[in-house]
Formats: C-alpha cells, sequence, structure tokens
C-alpha cells in the first residue's frame, strides 16, 4: 500500500442486522461494548438506525432498515446478520479510490464528503467477494464522535461491562471453491497487499471435510485479510456449510485481541456468550507440545482456550459459537505473545470441534 496509499489501521466494521436495537443490548452485555453513538429517527435520518459500539480501539457499527425495500432490510434477508463493510482508515481518499479502480477494482461508492460542525469526513468505498465493501474513510479533517449526523450517547445509558478486547487481529472471509486464487490476485494487484502465508487442504483437514486458506496482509501488516475455499472432502467442510447458509461469499469471522483472554473469556462466559468445545483430551501432554507458557494449563482446560506456538512465540486462542442462528458469523479472542501466525497447530483440534457442531445441526 505504502507505494500509493498507506493504510492507518481499520477504522470499523459495518454490520447488517434485522434489529440493531437489540444487537446492540448483545453487543453491550454480552461482548462488553460501549454504545458511544446514534443515527436514526430521532436524529432526524428516515433510512436507517445504526448504533456505534466501541470497546478498546475496535469500534463496530450495527446498522438495520428501517423499511422492506431498504438495501440493508434486503441483505438480511438474503444473509442474515452480517458483516457487509471493511473500513480502513486511509491518509488519502480520493488517491486510493483512484489507483485501486484503476488497477482493476470496482467502485461502490465514489469519493464523497459529508460536513457538519465537527469538520469533514471524506470516505469512498469499493466491492470485495459476495456483498462485501471495502471502505477507505479520512478522518484528519473530521473531530466528530463518529460520522456526521451522529449524535453522542450519554455515558451513564452506553456503557458496557468492558472484557479486555483491545483491538481488531483479522476479519476472515470465505468464498467459494476456486475463488481464492482470483481474490488473492485481487489483493496484490488493485490493494498492493502481498501474501502472508498459506495452508493447504492437507494442512487444514480431517478424516471428512478440508479447506484451504490464503492471509493477505496490507505492507504495514496491521491489516490481515485471511480468505478461505472449501476443498473437497468426504462430507460438507464448514467453509460449505456457511456459503449455504449466508447465500454467498462473506465474512466467517473476527478475531480480537486481548491482553488477558482467560479474564476476557471468563467474562465472556459469564456473560451467556458460548463457545465451541474442545475435548480435554487436548491439554493432554499440551506442554510438551508447546513448551512453556505463562497460563496455567488448568485454567486453559477448564474455558476451552487452545494454545500454539511457532519460531516467533505462542499465542491463545478461542472460538465463540455462531452469534446468530445461521451457522455463519463467529468470533475469535486471541491474545499473542510473540507468535503473529494463526494457530496451525489447532486447526485440526477447531476442526473437528467445528464438525461436532455440524453433525449436531445435521449438516455434516
Amino acid at each position: 500500500m505504502s507505494d500509493f496509499c498507506p493504510i492507518k489501521g481499520f477504522d470499523h466494521l459495518e454490520f447488517y442486522v434485522g434489529n440493531a436495537k437489540q444487537a446492540a443490548l448483545f453487543y453491550s452485555k454480552g461482548l462488553g461494548f460501549t454504545f458511544t453513538a446514534y443515527r436514526g429517527l430521532e436524529t432526524g435520518y428516515r433510512k436507517t438506525a445504526s448504533y456505534v459500539m466501541e470497546q478498546g480501539d475496535i469500534r463496530f457499527v450495527l446498522s438495520t432498515g428501517l423499511n422492506p425495500a431498504d438495501a440493508i432490510a434486503q441483505s438480511v434477508l438474503r444473509h442474515g446478520d452480517a458483516i457487509v463493510v471493511i473500513a480502513l482508515e486511509v491518509t488519502d481518499v480520493g488517491k486510493i479510490y483512484r489507483e485501486s479502480t484503476k488497477r482493476g477494482a470496482v467502485g461502490a461508492i465514489p469519493p464523497t464528503q459529508e460536513e457538519d460542525e465537527h469538520g469533514v469526513l471524506q470516505y469512498a468505498a469499493i466491492h470485495l467477494y459476495g456483498d462485501i465493501l471495502l471502505k477507505f474513510v479520512e478522518r484528519k479533517d473530521y473531530r466528530g464522535i463518529f460520522a456526521p449526523g451522529f449524535i453522542p450517547r450519554p455515558a451513564s445509558t452506553s456503557q458496557g461491562n468492558g472484557v479486555g478486547l483491545t483491538q481488531i487481529d483479522h476479519v476472515v472471509g470465505n468464498v467459494e471453491l476456486g475463488a481464492m486464487d482470483k481474490w488473492v490476485q485481487f489483493f496484490e494487484q488493485a490493494l498492493g497487499f502481498s501474501l502472508l502465508t498459506h495452508f493447504d487442504d492437507k494442512t487444514i483437514s480431517t478424516e471428512y471435510s478440508a479447506l484451504m486458506s490464503k492471509v493477505m496482509q496490507d505492507s504495514t501488516g496491521k491489516i490481515k485479510l485471511p480468505i478461505n475455499e472449501p476443498a473437497q472432502g468426504k462430507r460438507k467442510s464448514q467453509i460449505q456449510e456457511y456459503l449455504e447458509y449466508h447465500d454467498g461469499p462473506g465474512i466467517q469471522h473476527i478475531a480480537c485481541a486481548t491482553q488477558d483472554i482467560i479474564k476476557t473469556v471468563t467474562q465472556l462466559r459469564a456473560a451467556g456468550v458460548e463457545f465451541l468445545t474442545i475435548p480435554k483430551t487436548y491439554y493432554e501432554n499440551l506442554k510438551q507440545r508447546v513448551g512453556d507458557i505463562d497460563e496455567p494449563i488448568d485454567q486453559l482446560a477448564e474455558l476451552g482456550i487452545l494454545v500454539d506456538r511457532d519460531q516467533e512465540g505462542y499465542l491463545l486462542q478461542i472460538f465463540t459459537q455462531p452469534v446468530q442462528d445461521r451457522p455463519t458469523l463467529f468470533f475469535e479472542v486471541i491474545e499473542r505473545h510473540g507468535s503473529q501466525g494463526f494457530g496451525e497447530g489447532n486447526f485440526k483440534s477447531l476442526f473437528e470441534a467445528i464438525e461436532r457442531e455440524q453433525a449436531r445441526r445435521g449438516n455434516l
């Protein structure tokens, strides 16, 4: 990206949901986010209602359509609640939009300015896989709460309980069989991303199913966007299940970082968040497999937290159940101790845990 426009980081992820008011309550009480800003009928906006939820450096926007013909309502009808916008903060919206579209990206929103008493916000967007938009946001001339038209929420009524989530680590997308390399090339050519690592169907597989994955990152390493596609297997893979229930490609999960995963997961479980079940046998001989770690293994086993080590260090990770009735979007909580990997040593255990859930749903 440095050759034509650097990325400062993730700006926000926007979810299109059926009921943003209720979703905001889940993200506040369940995941510890604080409701910081709002736009809707009460602010004079007639099309949609949007709730801005924040924790650490993570910002989610939950949006719902206010009539059945609205694009958000149509998206929810097709995909269910889903992330539809990945927004990146950049230094020059016009330049990155011109360069990316010149290099093959399809424009979705041309460079646009919105202004209020707090300054000028600029943004643009291009199309990604499925119905996903990659949005570019320029904030250097804007000092408002989030964007023009949004009003702040009083702290006394908006405070989440906070569970220690600090930033977005990576955002994973699922695409159809044969499309992964196409989107890898897109990120390379249109956005200047590079391939960080890849995993083939021998690395991520069980007796029944498999997937392939390639991890794309920008030049700074701040933005990591892995792309998965299904692989041929004896039974239906988790990626194919996602594609069927999401009705096409989309965002599979968001990994959120924490500096104390034991505390974070303890609080999330207490709030009612459900995680994949890991068998106790995973923790037998764990120290021999991953070496010395700072965390007590008995606590990791009690909470179902996975551990993996590479040449740079180790990481701890855990995955929620899908956060809606469709088996689509879920969350990962991750704590890194040097390792910049993605838990390759846990792929088999994770995949088997997901397959158990697929079987329970009758989808394996």
